[in-house]
């Protein structure tokens, strides 16, 4: 099985260190490759494991977001996204925190606010539906010979 690294190779050696308990074997590191013995694998270990223990180590270093992984048969390629301006200016202005982002509040001169306002205030009066009463089964009947 092969892993193409792609523009991940400086984190290769980290890499390898994650997934060598995940797949039973020391995976080799060669330039921009890892390869790993398909027979030393962990028995039931497939490629598409193997991806999901790629993306938790994206994940877990911060870069999911930026890189996506590909299983062709049994090879897999971690390809990083590119990301349009828009995006990346985004990306930076973004705050770590959800809830450091700043709330967004209706104006009431505008006339989308204003338009919507009333349509809340009706849907706000409206009961919400309950769910029918169930019906409490009947208690089982003791026989004799339980008696």
């Amino acid at each position: 099985m092969k892993v193409a690294l792609g523009t991940l190779k400086d984190k290769g050696d980290d890499l390898v260190t994650f997934l060598e308990p995940r797949v039973g074997t020391k995976p080799s590191l060669s330039g921009g490759e890892i390869e790993i013995e398909d027979d030393e694998v962990k028995e039931g270990v497939k490629p598409r494991h193997v991806k999901t223990y790629i993306k938790r180590f994206l994940y877990m270093n911060g870069v999911r977001k930026k890189y996506r992984v590909f299983v062709t048969g049994k090879e897999l390629t971690i390809q990083e996204i590119e990301l349009g301006e828009k995006e990346e200016e985004e990306e930076k202005k973004a705050p770590e925190k959800p809830e450091e982002a700043p709330v967004e509040e209706a104006k009431p001169e505008e006339p989308e606010a204003v338009a919507e306002a009333p349509a809340k205030e009706e849907a706000a009066k409206e009961k919400p539906k309950k769910a029918a009463a169930k019906k409490p089964r009947p208690k089982k009947k003791k026989s004799e010979e339980d008696s």
